[in-house]
């Protein structure tokens, strides 16, 4: 963000060399960096020496710009490897996401289908197959953590045993009280 600072000329020698700066608002450190407004700066600096006091424009205040640092080029590769890293785990998670639809209504559709053979479960179940072994390359990856991994693994695996308990496909075992 750059800030709007109204500067004073003290001194001007030929050369330009003692040029003092004061704000009514923020001090000026010798740390950062200025840049002069372009009507002030392209005809005093253009050639690198100064012109005569008498072709410069004589102002009150002249507005300078503090300009902001520069990135450090540590930060700077930081925030390209977190834009790709994004790029990457959003790609990742909607796969995970198309996948797990993809199961998820193939059983909506078994569970309504009223005379289903227990052999159309294969297909589903290989569907299942392929998105629990990207949820474990997202998990691998980073993408996910392993817990949230473990429980849309579990949800796949809770709603085709619904649907194989709907049909009567399968039948849990009662659970003996100790």
């Amino acid at each position: 963000m750059a800030t709007a600072v109204s500067c004073s000329w003290v001194t001007l020698s030929s050369q330009m060399k003692n040029i003092s700066l004061t704000s009514s608002s923020h001090p000026i450190s010798n740390s950062s960096s200025l840049s002069f407004s372009k009507s002030l700066s392209l005809p005093l600096f253009s050639q690198g020496n100064c012109l005569p006091l008498s072709t410069v424009q004589r102002r009150a205040s002249v507005v300078c710009e503090a300009a902001p640092k520069k990135k450090v080029d540590s930060a700077v590769k930081r925030a390209r490897q977190a834009e790709n890293r994004r790029i990457y785990n959003k790609a990742r998670k909607s796969e995970i996401k198309t996948r797990t639809k993809k199961v998820l209504e193939a059983l909506e559709v078994l569970k309504k289908k009223q005379d289903a053979v227990s052999g159309e479960i294969l297909p589903i179940e290989k569907l299942i197959g392929e998105a629990y072994s990207t949820i474990d390359k997202a998990v691998r990856a980073g993408t996910l953590h392993r817990n949230t991994g473990a429980n849309r693994k579990a949800r796949l695996a809770r709603r085709k045993k619904a649907v194989e308990i709907h049909h009567g496909w399968y039948i849990p075992v009662p659970e003996a009280t100790a």
